[in-house]
């Protein structure tokens, strides 16, 4: 079996990829597993970029790298997590995550069977004449599959507004203003007149 330059470039970037793939799922820092996942990205790209898909690679590095990840550390930030609590019920959700992870390795292998099995070795598409990488993928996503990219657009936003509600709970040392209650505030609530006698306002200025 003969290897050339690609072969062997594609080979390097899928082992530090599942390597990194596996480290985000295994270690216990979160901040580690971001890294991690950005590497997982960096792999990604270049293989895209080894299927002469150069769109896609540059869009997974400037986008996800560049927006998504910045977007992952500052949740994990502020969702201020804590590990030992979660270390301490792991052994709560073990069943119900070993039957998900089971249901997902099946129908994961299934399709890569489905899919290697009897099939040549995929190769490269290559674009029509006159069009660039871009416009190709443009015509695709913005019109054989515009319904599901407008799903998936849908989606990102649902876990967008999911994030930003999480970081909204109360906390006791936490300090905020209630923006309704303070709109509400009644000059009675804020401002005391108080009725005093002449005699008395007469005899604090004498003591000043």
């Amino acid at each position: 079996m003969n290897f050339d330059s690609q072969t062997i470039l594609f080979y390097i970037f899928a082992l530090v990829l599942l390597v990194s793939g596996f480290k985000v799922i295994s270690t216990k820092n979160p901040v580690h597993a971001a890294l991690f996942l950005v590497l997982a990205f960096f792999n990604a790209a270049g293989i895209w970029m080894l299927l002469q898909a150069e769109f896609l690679s540059i869009a997974l590095i400037l986008v996800y790298v560049g927006a998504v990840m910045v977007l992952f550390l500052f949740v994990v930030m502020m969702l201020d997590l804590d590990v030992e609590h979660l270390r301490n019920q792991f052994k709560q959700f073990l069943p119900v995550a070993t039957i998900v992870g089971f249901v997902i390795v099946v129908e994961m292998t299934v399709v890569l069977v489905r899919g290697f099995i009897g099939s040549r070795i995929p190769m490269p598409l290559q674009t029509p004449e006159g069009e660039s990488n871009t416009m190709s993928l443009g015509k695709l996503i913005y019109g054989d599959y515009v319904f599901a990219f407008e799903i998936a657009g849908i989606i990102l936003l649902v876990a967008i507004v999911a994030a930003v509600a999480l970081t909204l709970r109360r906390r006791k040392d936490h300090k905020s203003q209630d923006v309704p209650a303070q709109i509400r505030t009644k000059k009675e609530d804020r401002v005391r007149i108080v009725s005093m006698p002449a005699d008395i306002a007469n005899r604090q200025d004498g003591k000043k």
